[in-house]
């Protein structure tokens, strides 16, 4: 199985704008890609918005447990949700 592995440990990830920054490029986002949560799923779950991500059967998002994924952090909740609701994408957070 192919996997696309983005490892986003070393950055400071505070909020979705931060992790929007910092998967665009590993991730080959267009320019167009809307930076939310239906946009992410649209990517990850129906496939079709990234050649990078569609040419891969799994896209592994590695982060740290602090900050956007700290626990209680509802926007981090919410979008570990999007991984969860997908088997062509996971989060793993890691410290």
């Amino acid at each position: 199985m192919s996997s696309l592995v983005v490892d986003l440990r070393p950055l400071p990830l505070a909020s979705l704008d931060d992790f929007w920054d910092a998967v665009a490029a590993p991730c080959g986002l267009p320019d167009w890609f809307g930076r939310n949560l239906d946009a992410w799923w649209d990517t990850i779950g129906t496939r079709g918005v990234s050649e990078v991500i569609d040419a891969h059967e799994v896209l592994v998002v590695r982060a740290t447990p602090t900050g956007l994924f700290a626990p209680g952090n509802a926007d981090g909740v919410r979008l570990a949700g999007v991984f969860a609701e997908t088997d062509s994408a996971r989060l793993e957070l890691e410290p």
